[in-house]
């Protein structure tokens, strides 16, 4: 079974070809970064423009560095959604062209789905259920995985994501996007108990996050030294937010896991190539006999083999789509 995955949902235009739901023939990214970190962030726009700009060329590379033509696919996979409208459309447009001229099942794929899936990927041993939390710039979530394409989220941000946080806190110490790995490595030579930082709490909603008050703390904490005239370490900063946000997530997922049970976890998107919170969820994890699964740091952030992998398990499921599939800016994992 061969199917290509197409992913478009930011500001990452990406394409694969897997083989059999776990074998990657070929992973191709073509990211937008040093273009959109002239702004500070990715503008939706002009993400959008160099999607339409980049995807044939990326989806006919994937194709041959595997060494596949299109009869040969058995499916086309494409992230449908949640993710920037203008950026998810291009891929759902160019992927509904290439199904229909092409005579293939299209394959709906949902991007949060698409991370966890990344964990197959890399651990050929794993298979649900188990529990995951899936942390990014724009996602924290907590998911019980009930199967390869059955999920029910027990935790989810109230604000903002533990990824968003990081590099809303880095632009404020001056950092340049995206800030959350220049957090990462600055933190490898700071003081993690040098400052103080809030963990917020959502009443009544013990496994949600939310981290915009950590944000807050942090930005009001540089503009208050900056008026007294004042220098902060950097470093000592970037490791006590680091620890911070790490200790968040690896508290509220430990407790979700002994609160329904699950001795299994894992970890996947964006964040999860934070080396403190990797560290710290796997040491917690080591301590309490869990079984402990992270992606390998090339599949944290977007890209189309998790799709693909997500979309062969969609697609044995039966799980496919007409012409009249549309991007959905946001769409829960409940709703699938």
């Amino acid at each position: 079974m061969l199917i290509l995955g197409i992913e478009s949902s930011c500001d990452e235009t990406a394409a694969s070809i897997c083989e059999d739901c776990r074998n990657i023939k070929s992973s191709v990214i073509s990211t937008q970064i040093e273009e959109h970190k002239k702004y500070g962030g990715v503008v939706p726009e002009i993400a959008s423009r160099r999607h339409c700009e980049n995807i044939l060329g990326v989806v006919q590379k994937a194709l041959d560095d595997a060494n596949v033509t299109l009869p040969e696919l058995d499916g086309i996979a494409v992230t449908y959604a949640p993710g920037l409208i203008g950026a998810l459309l291009v891929g759902v447009s160019f992927a509904k062209a290439i199904a229909f001229s092409a005579g293939k099942p299209l394959i709906p794929v949902h991007h949060i789905a698409g991370h966890i899936a990344a964990n197959y990927i890399c651990h050929k041993d794993l298979e649900p259920p188990y529990l995951c939390v899936v942390a990014s710039g724009a996602h924290s979530h907590i998911v019980e995985v009930l199967d390869y394409t059955k999920f029910h989220v027990i935790g989810r941000t109230r604000d903002d994501a533990a990824g968003e946080c990081f590099d809303k806190c880095a632009r404020a110490m001056g950092f340049p996007y995206p800030g959350g790995i220049h957090i990462d490595e600055s933190a490898q030579t700071g003081d993690c108990t040098a400052f103080r930082l809030p963990h917020p709490v959502v009443a009544g909603s013990e496994f949600d996050f939310s981290f915009s008050g950590l944000k807050t703390s942090v930005i009001n904490m540089i503009h208050h030294a900056e008026q007294k005239g004042e220098t902060i370490n950097k470093n000592d900063l970037s490791a006590s937010i680091q620890k911070t946000i790490a200790d968040i997530i690896t508290e509220k997922t430990l407790l979700a896991a002994e609160s329904y049970g699950y001795r299994k976890i894992a970890l996947a998107g964006g964040v999860s190539a934070n080396t403190g919170v990797r560290s710290a969820l796997a040491k917690a994890c080591a301590e309490k006999g869990y079984e402990f699964y992270m992606p390998e740091i090339s599949l944290c952030g977007d890209n189309g083999a998790m799709i693909a992998c997500q979309g062969s398990y969609n697609f044995l499921a039966g799980i496919t789509a007409d012409e009249s599939l549309n991007a959905r800016a946001t769409l829960s994992m409940d709703e699938i």
